[in-house]
C-alpha cells in the first residue's frame, strides 16, 4: 500500500504532492517515515508538547514539510531535505544564535539527516497580500530587514560555510559556470554554443563583482513572498534556507524583485533597490558602487538558482536527465539577459 493509499485509510494524514505526482521523497519509505515520526514526538515532548493530528504531508522533489497539529498552541512544522541541502537544519540552528531576531529558533535539529522541527511563524506575506489591495512598496521593509540581517552576518561567512552551505563566492563562479554547463543534460546545442561565447564576458562580471567592496554573506537565494513570515505589521522573519549559499549577499535581489515586477510593474524596481541598499551605505562603497553592484549581482544570480535547482532527492534510476536540469538550464539562459536594475 503506497503512501497515498495510507492517506485515504487514515483521515488524519493528508498527502500534498503539487505538480510533482511522481517525485520519490524520502517518506514514500515506511523505515525512514517511522524514524521521522518518532523522532517528531521525542523533539515536541522535550518541550511539553504532544501531536493531536490531523497531519498535512507536503511532498516536494526537493523537501518532505509535515504540519504538525499540537495541543494547546500553533502548529509545528517538520522539514526534511536532500543529503545536497541537509545544511539547512545545522544553519538553521547557527541563525537563531547569530540574527534571532530574523529567524525562528528551532524546537529540535538533527544537522546530519537534515531534518528541523520549528515552531509556526505566522502568515507567509503572500498570504498576508492576498487581504489587501497591492502595494507598489510591499517589499520594502522586509528588504530593509533583510539586508540588514546579512551585513550582521557578514563575520559568520566562513562559518557559514563550514556548515556545508555552498560556496557561490562572486571569484568561485566561473568555476561554478563551467561545472553547471558540462553536467546540465537539459541544454542544447545551441544553448551550449551561446554559453560558451558568454563565459568570457562571465569571468569579468564575477571580477568586478569580487572588487566591488561588499563582503561575502548568506544569500538565501529563493527569497520570494511565501519565503518569509509576517507575523505582526513591520515585523519580518526569514525561514526556508535550503537555495541558500555563501556569496555575494546582493546576489539575493534578484528573486523578490523578480517576484514584485510581476506584481507591480517594472517601475517598482528602483525604490526596492533602494529600500535594500539602506543598510549597506556607509561602507565604504559610494552610491554609485552600490547600484553597480547590484547590477552585477542581478546576473550572476542566475548562477546559484541554477545550482540549486541539482539539490534535489535522487531520481529513480533509468531517468533521462536528472531532476531540476530543465529548470537550470533556464537560470543558465538568463544569463545573457540584461539585468533590469
Amino acid at each position: 500500500m503506497s503512501i497515498d493509499d495510507e492517506a485515504v485509510a487514515d483521515e488524519t494524514v493528508t498527502v500534498d504532492r503539487g505538480r510533482f505526482p511522481d517525485a520519490v521523497t524520502p517518506w514514500e519509505d515506511p523505515v525512514w517515515r517511522a524514524e521521522a515520526l518518532g523522532w517528531i514526538a521525542e523533539g515536541l515532548a522535550a518541550h511539553g508538547l504532544a501531536e493531536t493530528g490531523p497531519r498535512r504531508v507536503r511532498l516536494r522533489p526537493w523537501s518532505v514539510l509535515v504540519r504538525l497539529a499540537v495541543a494547546g498552541r500553533a502548529p509545528v512544522w517538520f522539514k526534511a531535505v536532500p543529503p545536497g541541502a541537509a545544511f539547512e537544519a545545522g544553519l538553521t540552528r547557527a541563525l537563531a544564535r547569530w540574527v534571532p531576531a530574523h529567524v525562528l529558533t528551532p524546537l529540535a535539529v538533527e544537522a546530519e539527516r537534515g531534518w528541523i522541527l520549528v515552531p509556526d511563524g505566522g502568515p507567509v506575506l503572500s498570504r498576508v497580500l492576498e487581504a489587501q489591495p497591492d502595494d507598489p512598496g510591499y517589499w520594502e521593509e522586509p528588504l530593509r530587514q533583510y539586508a540588514a540581517m546579512q551585513r550582521a552576518l557578514t563575520p559568520h561567512a566562513e562559518a557559514i560555510e563550514a556548515l556545508g552551505v555552498p560556496s557561490a563566492r562572486p571569484r568561485a563562479l566561473p568555476e561554478l559556470f563551467d561545472r553547471l554547463v558540462a553536467q546540465n543534460a537539459a541544454l542544447t546545442r545551441e544553448d551550449r554554443v551561446a554559453l560558451e561565447a558568454l563565459r568570457p564576458r562571465v569571468a569579468e562580471w564575477c571580477q568586478e563583482l569580487a572588487s566591488s567592496g561588499v563582503a561575502d554573506s548568506l544569500d538565501h537565494a529563493d527569497l520570494h513572498e511565501s519565503q518569509l513570515l509576517a507575523p505582526a505589521p513591520g515585523r519580518f522573519a526569514f525561514f526556508d534556507w535550503g537555495d541558500a549559499l555563501v556569496g555575494h549577499p546582493f546576489c539575493s535581489l534578484l528573486v523578490p524583485a523578480r517576484a514584485a515586477r510581476e506584481r507591480c510593474g517594472p517601475e517598482v524596481l528602483p525604490r526596492l533597490r533602494d529600500a535594500y541598499l539602506e543598510p549597506w551605505t556607509g561602507g565604504g562603497v559610494t552610491a554609485a558602487g552600490l547600484r553597480r553592484a547590484v547590477s552585477l549581482a542581478w546576473r550572476l544570480a542566475a548562477l546559484g538558482r541554477a545550482a540549486s535547482w541539482g539539490r534535489m532527492f535522487p531520481a529513480p534510476p533509468g531517468l533521462p536527465e536528472a531532476p531540476g536540469h530543465a529548470e537550470a538550464a533556464y537560470w543558465l539562459r538568463e544569463l545573457s539577459v540584461a539585468p533590469a536594475l
